[in-house]
């Protein structure tokens, strides 16, 4: 069994890589590389797409790097590999990015990337820290979590789901703020969980172990 996670130069994986490697260990689920080898991404039992920075910035370097966009597609929508999306690489799963300049994304989950507008003008944006999760349907990758429970997270921008039931969490920013996505094989996290201590650990072990 094979976790790749996507490396096309967009963000630091040192973090991740050393979380699911950490609980790949502990659980004897899978082994865990960081690539960015189009053949390995297509063949992997789970792909996790990391990304830091701006919408269109990612979607460009993950569709610029040889094969690595098709390989994605093969391996999640043909063959229906778990998947998870973590900060802009779940935003990339939305149909749009409104970030600078209207992006097309993935089209994995319906909706669309917004900036963050809180109705509490001291809350300033990025969204910066930690926070209490809400859990609005229930999954499997949130065995042993509960809602208030904290995790980390820094974006200016959020995931407007057109459908409810794809919502799978979200944190009070003055206003709601989607935390979680998710539709059959695909999961999201706007948060961090490999910088969110024991709860983004469980949340990391509860996908790699994940059956759908």
């Amino acid at each position: 069994m094979l976790t790749a996670i996507i490396d096309y130069e967009s963000g630091n994986l040192h973090s991740a890589e050393k979380a699911f490697q950490r609980m790949a260990s502990e659980t004897g689920a899978c082994d865990v590389v960081v690539t960015g080898d189009a053949d390995v991404v297509a063949r992997a039992d789970r792909v996790v797409l990391p990304g830091d920075g701006a919408f269109p910035a990612c979607a460009a370097a993950l569709r610029g790097h040889s094969g690595l966009f098709e390989a994605l597609r093969e391996a999640v929508e043909t063959r229906g590999r778990p998947f998870l999306g973590i900060c802009v690489g779940m935003q990339l799963m939305a149909s749009w990015g409104r970030e600078y300049e209207d992006t097309e994304g993935l089209g994995w989950i319906d909706g669309e990337v917004v900036k963050i507008t809180p109705t509490d003008s001291a809350l300033k944006v990025p969204h910066m820290g930690w926070n209490d999760l809400v859990i609005d349907h229930p999954h499997p990758v949130f065995d042993g979590v509960k809602s208030g429970e904290h995790t980390y997270f820094v974006h200016s921008y959020q995931f407007h789901v057109t459908n409810p039931a794809e919502r799978l969490a979200h944190v009070d920013y003055g206003g709601d703020v989607t935390a979680v996505i998710g539709r059959d094989t695909m999961l999201g996290m706007q948060f961090h969980p490999e910088k969110s201590q024991s709860t983004g650990l469980r949340l990391i072990s509860n996908f790699l172990n994940w059956m759908p």
